[in-house]
């Protein structure tokens, strides 16, 4: 089992950048895929970015072209980088290993003037 801790979370203004990291413990975290999700207000959560073990990248329509995700398998981190950030973008971040049941505390970005 790959538990998992975000960071990096906050509030900036619209244009903006934000790195959210997401530490993970276990064993075997190279072998996993990782996600990121997020929860909007009222919304149910979706998936944003996914990279795999071989560190193929994936992402949600609303978020490509700003968003970028990778990870460093030496560190067992896998990194948001989030550019571009619209008010639309204000959510609790969360990131899971895939296959596994573990849902970490997340992290809140909030993108306002």
């Amino acid at each position: 089992q790959v538990q998992v801790v975000e960071s990096g979370g906050g509030s900036v203004q619209p244009g903006g950048s934000l790195r959210l990291s997401c530490a993970a413990s276990g064993s075997r975290f190279s072998d996993y895929a990782m996600d990121w999700y997020r929860r909007a207000p009222g919304s149910r959560r979706e998936l944003v970015a996914s990279i795999t073990s071989d560190g193929f990248t994936s992402y949600a329509e609303s978020i490509r072209g700003r968003f970028i995700i990778s990870r460093d398998n030496v560190k067992r981190t896998t990194y948001l980088q989030m550019n571009s950030l619209k008010p639309e973008d204000t959510a609790i971040y969360y990131c899971k290993a895939r296959g596994t049941d573990y849902w970490g505390p997340g992290t809140q970005v909030t993108v306002s003037s």
